[in-house]
């Protein structure tokens, strides 16, 4: 939220929210329910004892004699969902919200009415702004219904009365008047389209020929109540998180590789679950040096929602990295995070992410640290037999700084000849790779320290492959702004069976590969390649503007589908005289014209 006073703006409403209000206010003649059909008749309902929220929210969410204030008490939310409530408080409904007010009462409701974590964790990825292939199996009635407007994780993020899943459809049609006749995504909106059945189905039951939407309603209503025994057990045993020290990190990034440093967490005594982080990491693979620092609210005892800055620290070498100026300034930008803090305490996970669509991004796993020395993991990924003085940097914290080669051990036929220098968090050394050595995943040993399989050794490379598979850009530049969308090549070994695809398989890290694109033929004639945009050495591509283009046939938009195609001559390959290629389709399509609610968990 900006540091505005929030006000609501009349011409945002519109004839919109005078519809709302007919479809969501019952006529004159009908009478309300009786309070034994009520969710308060069943005792339902979490009092509100924030003096906050009651004296902002009351004027209108009215509060019973047991302290439950109306709609408010009957629902649980993410930080997310809670924050674009406000939000539309805000905009459509007359709050009057000073920005500390605001985040003060998102803290309360995500800290009293939130998830408990082991509702929060399958759907960890919708506030990780993560990109993956999910669908919700367990209803396809209530998935067609919901995810035709957004993702289903956006619902299960919720918890509601079935009074309150009802009345949430209902401001969606006086919102949306249009979702009963509009369906997307492939789904049926909230309308029928499916024909009326009159046989019995395979299973011998008769037809279900309700309405899509009782259908959707009846299943939340059953599978995402108010009450759930995750939250009954997690809200009595939540306690101010005790994350104070210092932690390691181990990452990976699209493009750059593995990641390894260290993160100290202080306290920020000016707000309640509040810290402040200093991050320092390398990237293993360029040996570029990244520091961060930040702050962080923790919700719910376990949702870590964080902001911070970072830079290339002085020394570092750009060139080596996946760094173009343009890679450069999205590590100097507000990076967000979104974190998982373990009920111990002793772990987080989640990622770290900026761009104009969150779409650069850290898979992140964090470890609280003692004095004991720990291996995080190495700057290599692979070794490969016969392989003479390689150079390889093992990182870590509380390493001891007096090293000879036999304390360092990778495993059979694996010999370390050098020891460079040793620091705390960081051992650079030589090794040798015995022709014969056995190709696999090696652990690494530092004196008693073990990190299990941080490298494999293997004897050529069989493959490549191009990661993600399916990637999507977004033009922009005039008046939206651009997704861009970065690709990786990965190397593979068949494994000891010397087959594909089997469950031996050695990746052996990200290896450097000449990039191109090529045409994904659609249609005759098909020019995509032409205009879509640019793929840099480094693998990331770069859309064009946002068009229209009146130098494309039918003055198009600068949209289409290429391939992306990576090519690796190497004398590891298993052809040294014959590249080995690979590539990934790219689909290259329109901005996001409607972000709606900019959600960022309060901060």
């Amino acid at each position: 939220m900006s540091e505005r006073k929030l006000t609501m703006s009349v011409n945002v409403i519109g004839w919109a929210v005078g519809l709302a209000v007919m479809c969501a206010t019952p006529p004159a003649h009908a009478q309300p329910p009786t309070p034994a059909a009520t969710d308060v008749a069943k005792d339902e309902g979490i009092p509100v004892q924030n003096d906050l929220v009651r004296a902002k929210c009351g004027s209108c969410h009215r509060s019973d004699d047991k302290g439950r204030m109306s709609r408010v008490s009957y629902r649980r939310a993410t930080p997310e969902n809670w924050e674009r409530t406000i939000k539309r408080m805000v905009t459509l409904n007359h709050a009057i919200l000073e920005p500390a007010d605001a985040r003060s009462i998102l803290k309360y409701l995500a800290d009293h009415q939130g998830l408990a974590p082991d509702e929060a964790r399958p759907i960890a990825f919708e506030a990780e702004h993560r990109m993956i292939e999910y669908s919700y199996t367990v209803d396809k009635d209530a998935a067609d219904t919901c995810s035709s407007c957004h993702s289903m994780a956006r619902v299960l993020s919720e918890r509601r009365t079935k009074e309150e899943w009802e009345l949430l459809v209902a401001m969606h049609r006086g919102y949306y008047p249009l979702i009963d006749s509009q369906p997307m995504n492939g789904g049926q909106g909230f309308r029928r389209t499916r024909p009326i059945q009159t046989e019995p189905g395979p299973d011998g039951r008769p037809p279900d020929n309700r309405h899509p939407m009782d259908k959707a309603l009846e299943h939340l209503t059953k599978t995402l109540p108010l009450t759930t025994p995750e939250w009954s057990a997690w809200s009595a045993a939540m306690q101010a998180p005790k994350i104070v020290g210092r932690w390691a990190v181990v990452g990976s990034q699209a493009g750059k590789g593995s990641i390894f440093g260290q993160v100290t967490v202080t306290a920020d005594p000016s707000v309640p679950d509040g810290f402040n982080t200093e991050t320092r990491y390398t990237v293993a693979r360029s040996g570029e040096t990244i520091t961060r620092t930040g702050k962080a609210l923790v919700y719910t005892g376990y949702q870590w929602r964080g902001r911070g800055s970072s830079s290339s620290a002085a020394g570092s070498d750009p060139s080596t990295s996946s760094g173009s100026s343009r890679a450069q300034s999205r590590d100097e930008a507000a990076w967000r995070e979104v974190l998982f803090v373990e009920r111990d305490w002793t772990q987080m996970w989640g990622r770290w992410f900026t761009g104009a669509y969150d779409e650069t991004g850290i898979d992140v796993k964090l470890t609280r640290l003692s004095n004991d020395p720990v291996v995080l993991g190495t700057s290599v990924a692979s070794l490969k037999t016969g392989a003479t003085n390689q150079a390889v940097k093992i990182f870590g914290a509380n390493l001891p700084a007096t090293l000879r080669p036999e304390d360092v051990g990778f495993g059979q036929g694996v010999r370390v000849s050098r020891i460079v220098n040793a620091r705390a968090d960081e051992i650079a050394l030589e090794v040798d790779v015995a022709v014969g050595a056995p190709i696999g995943p090696r652990d690494v040993s530092v004196g008693g320290t073990v990190k299990a399989a941080a490298l494999v050794v293997y004897d050529k490379i069989d493959g490549i492959r191009v990661l993600p598979q399916a990637g999507m850009a977004r033009v922009g530049g005039n008046v939206f702004p651009k997704q861009l969308q970065q690709f990786e090549a990965v190397a593979i070994n068949y494994g000891p069976d010397g087959k594909p695809d089997t469950a031996d398989d050695l990746t052996l890290g990200l290896v450097a590969v000449k990039w191109s694109l090529e045409e994904y033929t659609a249609t005759f004639g098909d020019d995509d390649i032409q205009f879509v945009g640019t793929l840099d050495a480094n693998g990331l591509f770069t859309p064009n503007v946002d068009g229209p283009n009146p130098k494309r046939s039918g003055n198009r938009n600068n949209v289409g589908d290429v391939w992306v195609v990576a090519e690796l001559s190497s004398a590891d390959a298993r052809q040294p005289d014959r590249p080995l290629r690979a590539r990934a389709q790219l689909l290259v399509t329109v901005p996001l014209y409607m972000a709606w609610f900019e959600s960022e968990g309060g901060k």
